[in-house]
């Protein structure tokens, strides 16, 4: 959707920016000259700490020249409520020489409009749209997974232990009932471990 402010045609009509919690997010704005004339314009935003903008200013010659113009929001640490936003931007648009060949020609007595210059203004509102996998959810996912990995690893130490204890536990159960055997058929005495050894190892 485009809107004309006369000199220009500025698309879209307002500024969406895809919302991430600590990313920051982009859009662009296309503006168009509609005159026979060089036209320089100016982008003005109520919330300058908030936004980079590029070019925050310039020219278009005669002839539907164009300019595509870069809005970046930066990271945001919390998320407004409803996603809701009152930043507006506005841009400035007036008929200049043709003598003006860079934008650095573009001065702030351009759009003085006391001394007589027909400065033509269009204002842009700022909308929050929900991103499909905000930063907040991916580092969550993250974090969550690393602290599963540590249970799993914990767990499995903890069941290695169980398991060698269970063992433990077998094998000295099984010695108790096996000894008063080995003892019986060899008469409890000492010498009968020896003799049973030295069979064994014959």
């Amino acid at each position: 959707m485009s809107a004309a402010c006369n000199h220009l045609t500025v698309q879209p009509s307002e500024l969406s920016f895809p919302f991430k919690l600590k990313k920051q997010s982009s859009c662009s704005l296309m503006l168009a000259n509609n005159t026979d004339q060089h036209v320089a314009f100016k982008v003005k935003t109520t919330n300058p700490k908030k936004y980079c903008v590029r070019p925050n200013s310039g020219f278009l010659l005669p002839g539907d020249s164009t300019c595509n113009v870069t809005v970046t929001m930066q990271a945001q640490k919390k998320a407004p409520l409803d996603l809701q936003c009152k930043d507006k931007f506005l841009i400035q648009s007036v008929v200049v020489s043709k003598r003006i060949a860079d934008k650095d020609d573009i001065t702030a007595e351009n759009f003085d409009k006391a001394a007589g210059n027909l400065v033509r203004e269009f204002k842009l509102r700022v909308v929050y749209v929900h991103a499909n996998q905000p930063l907040s959810v991916v580092e969550g996912s993250k974090e969550e997974e690393e602290e599963e990995e540590e249970e799993e690893g914990s767990s499995s130490s903890r069941a290695a232990v169980v398991v060698a204890l269970k063992e433990k536990e077998e094998y000295a159960i099984q010695r108790q009932e096996l000894d008063p055997e080995i003892d019986r058929n060899n008469g409890g005495g000492g010498g009968g471990s020896f003799s049973m050894m030295f069979v064994i190892f014959i």
